[in-house]
């Protein structure tokens, strides 16, 4: 099993491992792991791996087997043999843009309180698929509320509950598309606020920020019609 260091300390940019496998084509598992595993609409971290003697630059990370992340090589990069230690390096930047992108999304399924169709990170930019069959009647009312969410500077904390406890309480699960990972006995959940300021609380298995004013402003880029009932709402990170 691989150590997920990025779930524990989402801000740690560097760590030493050793190599636990090698795939046919270079892909490489370490022991524990900076790196995010692209999934639930978050992308795969990039970064580059360091040994004595070498370095191989990470185009991205998947998941690999059980819970291995599988570290794939950027074009002619060359992986270490097995057993070899190695520091890690991520993209930080990159990671944190996406960080704040993701923990901005969870917020806007609050102002926006539909369920989720769908939804993708990218870099400063991100967008959630709703089940709107019209489309929103405010959106500077919407990017308002949004925005307001932002400037409490809440607090980001994760929980987790047995798989039965979420079989129990179905409401926590907003995404119509994507469930979430059952079946290890227990499920990651990521609150935001606390008490009586607690605004949201939903199965996550990505990275976030600590708090919600890390994110900045955001502005809601377009609304777009994704079939019948569907609308895409997409948002900017503001400089």
């Amino acid at each position: 099993m691989t150590e997920l260091l990025f779930r524990t300390d989402p801000y740690r940019r560097e760590a030493p491992a050793r190599v636990t496998a090698v795939t046919e084509d270079g892909g490489v598992t370490l022991d524990a792991s900076l790196f995010y595993p692209q999934g639930g609409g978050q992308p795969g971290d990039g970064g580059r791996i360091a040994w004595a003697g070498g370095e191989m630059a990470v185009a991205r990370a998947v998941k690999g087997e059980g819970d291995a992340v599988l570290l794939l090589p950027a074009e002619g990069a060359a992986p270490p043999p097995v057993g070899t230690e190695v520091v890690q390096t991520i993209d930080w930047e990159t990671r944190y843009l996406n960080m704040r992108t993701h923990t901005a999304l969870h917020l806007l399924s609050v102002v926006i309180p539909l369920p989720v169709t769908g939804g993708q990170i990218a870099p400063g930019r991100g967008r959630l698929d709703f089940d709107m069959p019209e489309p929103p009647e405010d959106l500077p009312g919407i990017e308002a509320r949004l925005n307001a969410l932002i400037g409490r500077d809440l607090a980001v904390t994760e929980d987790w509950i047995t798989d039965a406890e979420l079989a129990a309480n179905p409401g926590l699960v907003k995404t119509m598309s994507v469930a979430p990972p059952v079946g290890q006995g227990r499920v990651r959940l990521i609150r935001i606020g606390a008490g009586p300021d607690q605004v949201d609380l939903q199965p996550c298995g990505g990275t976030h920020v600590a708090r919600t004013g890390e994110i900045g402003p955001i502005a809601i880029a377009k609304v777009e019609k994704k079939g019948k009932r569907n609308r895409r709402v997409v948002i900017a990170l503001q400089p």
